[in-house]
């Protein structure tokens, strides 16, 4: 959960989120949980945004069942995959879910 300030503090992280999801044509739902992910772990240093923003749209891709590759993700965020490698399965058990064995 997160604190009601932080949409409009993170405003310009968000409408980045908005573009690299535009970029991988995600559908609604899947934008929705990749914001809802980003803003619940939203982190202190500005340079960790960037990884946390691909890892939330990759693990809001799965949830919503509009899934993307890694690699598509990097691409449109422009991060490395191992980046959102590095990320993703630990975001998901924060928030809550079980990951995938695979």
């Amino acid at each position: 959960m997160y604190r009601a300030g932080a949409e409009r503090a993170e405003a310009e992280t968000l409408a980045a989120l908005d573009r690299v999801a535009e970029r991988l044509e995600l559908s609604g739902e899947a934008r929705s949980v990749a914001q809802e992910l980003f803003l619940s772990e939203r982190p202190t240093a500005d340079r960790s945004k960037d990884a946390l923003l691909a890892a939330s749209i990759y693990a809001g891709s799965l949830i919503a069942g509009d899934q993307r590759s890694q690699v598509a993700v990097a691409e449109a965020a422009d991060v490395s995959r191992l980046t959102i490698q590095a990320r993703w399965r630990e975001l998901l058990e924060e928030a809550g879910f079980e990951t995938p064995s695979w």
